[in-house]
């Protein structure tokens, strides 16, 4: 993967392209980044770690003979501060945003998700 100091972290982290963590998440699930000598990435990675942002760590054969990158805590704070806010979700696109949260728990169709929270409503305000 080649990109951007910010993107590096972000994906060391296993954050989106806003900096946030996957949904249900408190922590990261994940903090390492393994790259190749010679490749363009390799150089952003030890340009973090000259800025206290990555610390490196000497290739080993569970990385397959590759350096590998961990995220510090300032690194940490560089991606808050440096990506870019996430677009406002409409109240439909929150609503399927929620069911997408709640799907990995039942076989509940969008439209029957719909339709029981429509009920519960009802039932709360009767």
């Amino acid at each position: 993967m080649s990109g951007t100091l910010l993107n590096i972290l972000q994906h060391a982290l296993g954050r989106d392209q806003y900096g946030q963590r996957k949904r249900g998440l408190d922590e990261d699930y994940r903090n390492h980044y393994v790259e190749g000598e010679g490749s363009t990435t390799i150089v952003v990675c030890r340009y973090a770690v000259a800025r206290g942002l990555m610390t490196e760590y000497q290739a080993s054969p569970v990385t397959g003979g590759d350096p590998w990158f961990r995220v510090t805590a300032a690194g940490k704070a560089y991606i808050t501060e440096h990506s870019p806010k996430p677009p406002r979700l409409t109240r439909g696109q929150q609503r399927y945003q929620q069911w997408l949260d709640e799907s990995d728990c039942t076989d509940e169709t969008f439209g029957e998700w719909l339709r029981r929270k429509t009920r519960e409503r009802h039932e709360v305000a009767a």
